[in-house]
C-alpha cells in the first residue's frame, strides 16, 4: 500500500467512526503485511486522548504501535531491534510539526472537544465545520508520513540485507 492510499484508507476509516489511534494501527499492520485485531482492539482505549481525557492524540500513539510492531519484541527471548527508538523519534517529529498549529500533540489542543460533554461530542461529529475536520487532515497526514517512513525502513533494510549477502 502507498503512503497516498494509507492517508485515504486512513480517512475512510475515521469518517466511518474508528478511532484515530486504532486507523493509524490498522493502515501500518496492512502495509506491514500484519493483521492483528488484538492490538486494534487494545488501541481503541486511546481514541479522544487516551480514554477520552483529551491528552495525547490517538493519531500519535497508533503510529508508534506500528513502528514497535515492525522494531520491538514480545517476550523476553526476543531481540528488540535499536532502530525502534529512531523511527518512533522520526514519527514524533513529523507529528510535532504536523500539530504545531493546533498548539500541540494533545487530543484536547486538535479535536477541542471535551469527550464527557455530550453536546461537543455531537457536534464534533454531526457538524461538517467542527473541528473534525481537524482531525481528519491530522490522521491522513499521519497515516501518509507513516507509510513514507515505512518504505523508506523498508528501503534501509534491504539495502542492509544486500550488503550483508554482498560481503559472503
Amino acid at each position: 500500500m502507498r503512503p497516498d492510499e494509507m492517508r485515504e484508507k486512513a480517512i475512510d476509516l475515521f469518517l466511518k467512526r474508528m478511532h484515530c489511534s486504532q486507523v493509524l494501527a490498522m493502515v501500518g499492520q496492512e502495509k506491514l503485511g500484519l493483521n492483528d485485531p488484538s492490538v486494534i482492539k487494545a488501541l481503541g482505549a486511546f481514541g479522544g486522548g487516551i480514554g477520552g481525557t483529551g491528552n495525547i492524540c490517538g493519531a500519535l500513539v497508533g503510529a508508534a504501535s506500528v513502528i514497535g510492531s515492525l522494531y520491538s519484541r514480545s517476550n523476553l527471548e526476543e531481540k528488540e531491534n535499536p532502530r525502534m527508538w529512531n523511527a518512533t523519534k522520526l514519527v514524533m517529529k513529523h507529528f510535532e510539526e504536523l500539530t504545531a498549529q493546533h498548539g500541540g500533540i494533545n487530543c484536547c489542543q486538535i479535536a477541542r472537544v471535551n469527550w464527557m460533554d455530550r453536546d461537543q461530542v455531537k457536534d464534533f461529529y454531526g457538524n461538517p465545520e467542527s473541528r473534525r475536520r481537524h482531525c481528519i487532515e491530522v490522521v491522513g497526514e499521519t497515516a501518509r508520513a507513516l507509510g513514507e517512513l515505512l518504505d523508506q525502513e523498508a528501503e534501509r533494510m534491504a539495502a542492509k540485507e544486500a550488503e550483508k549477502n554482498e560481503a559472503k
